[in-house]
């Protein structure tokens, strides 16, 4: 079961995907995305409320850019596991000019490993282009990047979440 989970900034995506976690039965993994060293102390916050709001009895597994190889290590039948976040992850093959070579591979993979994973996950992902057009050609090369992958993520979904001041919207599956 694939459920994806989108919103913008501080819009409670990440609370939802927790609050689904809690009440699953088996075990939870928490694969983080964002890369753990973060030197921008604003951003090293984030992480650590992040982590904080976690419980002790959850894995939890720093993915960086091998998000593929830890769906694939980790996916279990009785198992959840919670991807926070695509964007923190598209990151990681940011470079000056954009998105680097490694990124075409890396999207094919994660897309491939999707199709054949046991148990349930729940990708936390932003939605960043509902604004204006970001001036700079590497910015505008991202949104566009995460809003393809999302649509193909939606695509693969069983479930679709938009959520909103806290609030989720079900978009596709159950309840849609």
């Amino acid at each position: 079961m694939l459920h994806l989970i989108s919103g913008g900034a501080r819009s409670g995506k990440s609370r939802h995907a927790e609050t689904l976690a809690f009440a699953h039965a088996g075990p939870v993994v928490y694969l983080a995305t964002a890369a753990c060293d973060a030197a921008d102390a604003e951003f090293a916050a984030r992480v650590a409320h992040h982590r904080a709001r976690r419980p002790a009895h959850w894995g939890c597994v720093e993915t960086g850019a091998g998000l593929a190889d830890a769906l694939a290590s980790h996916a279990a039948p009785d198992t959840l596991l919670l991807v926070d976040c695509m964007t923190m992850w598209l990151m990681h093959f940011v470079d000056e000019d954009g998105l680097g070579q490694p990124w075409p591979e890396a999207r094919a993979r994660l897309l491939a490993t999707l199709a054949g994973l046991p148990g349930t996950l729940l990708l936390v992902t932003n939605e960043i282009g509902w604004g204006v057009v970001p001036l700079g050609a590497a910015t505008r090369a991202f949104v566009d990047e995460l809003g393809r992958l999302n649509q193909d993520l939606a695509a693969r979904a069983d479930r679709v979440s938009l959520v909103a001041c806290g609030l989720p919207l079900v978009l596709k599956g159950e309840g849609a």
